[in-house]
């Protein structure tokens, strides 16, 4: 197994519950950035280690529960 960008946790959005209220954005700017209507635009790659609080702070902020953290 490879290791580095391909493997580990990655962010996901739930485009149906996503209202755009961009908290995420706001948490973790090294890594969410913002479409031009306001919702967030996610990495394909993987969240390296040292910015996983960062990941779980975003999901924690999401007032719909449209972000969320998957293992690869």
């Amino acid at each position: 197994m490879r290791k580095g960008k391909d493997s580990g946790p990655r962010l996901r959005v739930d485009p149906i519950a996503c209202e755009g209220h961009g908290l995420c954005i706001e948490a973790f700017p090294e890594m969410v950035g913002r479409d031009p209507w306001g919702y967030p635009v996610l990495p394909a790659d993987a969240i390296p280690p040292h910015l996983m609080r960062h990941a779980q702070r975003a999901v924690a902020v999401c007032p719909v529960l449209a972000l969320r953290l998957t293992k690869t």
